[in-house]
């Protein structure tokens, strides 16, 4: 430490007596306009103090000389606008998919809610487009496994699929023909060329002609004797190129294979009814719907 009264021979200035390896401080006082304009945030945070709310207390804060709140505001506006859907949202609950769907008030306010309760609850895994992926449903086509009616839409949202909380979901199970033993590599082979000209894609037609007996055997009982699928019990459609785990030789042999068994949630105890028929209508203004 050096003297505090030393001048610095440069500057002219009085230095403060700190000394850093030799690098010593001068004691130039603040600007005038820097102090004032501390002093005065200080006179501004008091008197914000006093008017807005701003200290904790146990008993929920003060309130400030004018009462004002964010809270409060954004409060009295989310209030009026609950009061303005209470009428729509009475409807909605008292009305079926169908009605909500030729009421232009009741399809766009419900389509609007859906699409935001999609967002939230489906878009993880259904995309947030609807696009679907590899064992995700697309919900923007027209092929349904458990059928595409406004009702039948509304029924696979409420209770789910092979949900294990809710007795009415829709349950279905393929069975694991290469993992059980029921046919062998050779004919798991020829029943997966058989499904890939069903579906018009590139197959060996010599090893197809010998899958076709198969496919009735152990195949079409669900499938349908064309491949064309049934709704009743989720068997997809195999005439088709869409596919819910892709359509390769390789993933069809899989699947006949050792099936994988998807699984959605009953959303209806979680919910409720009034948003399931919102996101059905959602899903139903995406254009698939029959």
């Amino acid at each position: 430490m050096t003297n505090r009264n030393e001048i610095d021979k440069i500057s002219g200035v009085e230095t403060t007596g700190h000394d850093w390896d030799g690098i010593k401080e001068l004691n130039n006082p603040l600007p005038r306009w820097w102090i004032l304009t501390f002093y005065a945030t200080i006179a501004f945070s008091i008197g914000y103090m006093v008017v807005y709310p701003s200290w904790p207390t146990p008993g929920g804060g003060t309130k400030g000389l004018w009462g004002w709140s964010s809270r409060h505001d954004i409060q009295t506006v989310m209030d009026d606008v609950a009061k303005g859907r209470a009428d729509v949202e009475k409807k909605i609950s008292s009305s079926d998919i169908n009605a909500i769907m030729a009421s232009p008030e009741l399809k766009a306010f419900a389509v609007s809610a859906g699409g935001s309760a999609f967002k939230v609850h489906c878009a993880a895994c259904h995309g947030a487009g609807a696009q679907g992926a590899v064992g995700y449903p697309n919900l923007n086509d027209d092929d349904w496994l458990w059928g595409g009616k406004p009702e039948q839409i509304v029924a696979t949202i409420a209770h789910g699929v092979r949900s294990p909380t809710d007795s009415a979901t829709h349950t279905s199970q393929m069975p694991a023909f290469g993992r059980d033993g029921v046919l062998d590599d050779q004919k798991i082979a020829a029943v997966t060329q058989y499904v890939l000209k069903l579906a018009k894609l590139d197959h060996d037609e010599a090893k197809a002609t010998a899958g076709a007996q198969i496919f009735t055997d152990n195949c079409a009982a669900c499938h349908g004797a064309n491949g064309e699928g049934n709704q009743d019990m989720g068997a997809p459609r195999l005439s088709d190129q869409i596919w819910l785990y892709k359509g390769t030789a390789e993933a069809i042999t899989a699947q006949v294979t050792n099936p994988r068994h998807g699984v959605m949630p009953a959303w209806e105890p979680q919910l409720g009814p009034d948003k399931v028929k919102e996101l059905a209508a959602y899903v139903i203004s995406l254009g698939g719907s029959k």
